[in-house]
């Protein structure tokens, strides 16, 4: 099996964190991530990302905009 290569937009889950980002750029063996809703990136080791389906992106990205209406940070 082909390890996954993460593309600036993907949307993936960092599982050592178990957080949600979209993949912003890379550096090495790290990708810069933010999270669905935007705030501060991170950096996440390509060997510890998921690619999200498209249900699952579409489903963190409803829960950061509810979050956003309700005054919470996502």
């Amino acid at each position: 099996m082909t390890p996954y290569e993460p593309r600036v937009g993907d949307t993936v889950e960092d599982t050592s964190s178990k957080r949600y980002g979209k993949v912003m750029g890379s550096e090495g063996p790290y990708v810069q991530l933010r999270p669905i809703g935007g705030g501060r990136e991170w950096d996440a080791r390509t060997d510890r990302l998921r690619l999200l389906t498209r249900a699952e992106a579409l489903r963190a990205g409803v829960a950061a905009a509810n979050a956003r209406s309700r005054g919470e940070r996502p």
